[in-house]
């Protein structure tokens, strides 16, 4: 990893950022630092992009943290999300019968975990049909009070954003390593913590596309902007980014494909950067 403290890095034209690890702390607020930070670079013209594994209907809260409301990138890339206009811009999905191919593998190879499926709607809230369905093996590895139990057979019946593979007292990149060889190119497979869960998306699908699909909307070159993380989903976007920074408490692969660590999320660590240029 380079040595950044006395590096003169331009102006970043973009800023994108993982939320949970790494904007907000673990009460999951947005300190007043970091909120003054961002509230600078969006005064001043740059793009404020939230990129994260959660859906659009847990943006809200980082939104009043924030005090605006950015564009997004939810679900590890699969959804590109107006906050402000509470509006699914576009979303990429897994299909029903990949869905069915991925549980018959996950349960082969992970005997005892559950299945849950994330999809998503044409805004935050929509309520045409359950958003999180879970199957009755399924524990919770934080919680989820928008979760709809069905029958096992429910979770793979409807197209999903993502595809959640749960086994308490794993470790998820063991449950990474072991599905990743048999799974290949037809799902992307990542995670966000290390307590037995890992997600499946469609392939291809990262935080990197999402931010891909953005960029390109605006016109700006990754090689521009600067992005945070901390888990092994940010590392796509980590790489993808011309600054790619990684937080004190983050996962090994995170620092690894980072250019810069930061401190940790409960020390400002994403202000802290962001003041080199907005103070």
């Amino acid at each position: 990893m380079e040595e950044v403290t006395r590096l003169q890095l331009p102006k970043p034209k973009l800023v994108a950022t993982d939320v949970d690890g790494t904007l907000i702390d673990p009460a999951e607020r947005v300190s007043a630092r970091t909120k003054a930070a961002v509230g600078a670079l969006v005064a001043d013209g740059v793009p404020f992009v939230l990129a994260t594994g959660r859906p659009p209907r847990w943006i809200a809260p980082v939104v009043d943290g924030l005090g605006f409301a950015p564009l997004c990138v939810c679900g590890n890339g699969a959804v590109i999300y107006d906050s402000a206009a509470d509006r699914v811009l576009a979303a990429r999905a897994l299909d029903v019968d990949t869905l069915g191919w991925l549980a018959d593998i996950a349960e082969k190879e992970l005997p005892g975990c559950g299945l849950a499926a994330e999809r998503v709607g044409a805004s935050a809230h929509d309520a045409a049909t359950p958003q999180f369905v879970s199957s009755p093996q399924y524990e919770h590895a934080w919680l989820n009070p928008d979760d709809t139990a069905v029958a096992r057979d429910e979770v793979i019946d409807t197209p999903a954003i993502k595809m959640l593979i749960r086994l308490p007292g794993a470790h998820s990149g063991n449950m990474r390593a072991t599905l990743a060889p048999l799974v290949g190119d037809r799902a992307d497979i990542t995670y966000s913590t290390e307590h037995g869960l890992i997600e499946l998306s469609a392939p291809g699908v990262t935080k990197a596309s999402g931010l891909t699909v953005i960029t390109e909307r605006l016109g700006i070159h990754p090689e521009t902007m600067i992005a945070f993380g901390d888990m092994p989903n940010d590392v796509p976007m980590l790489v993808m980014a011309g600054h790619g920074v990684a937080m004190a408490n983050a996962h090994p692969e995170a620092m690894a494909a980072a250019k810069e660590v930061t401190t940790s999320n409960t020390d400002d660590g994403v202000a802290r950067v962001l003041e080199r240029w907005w103070n």
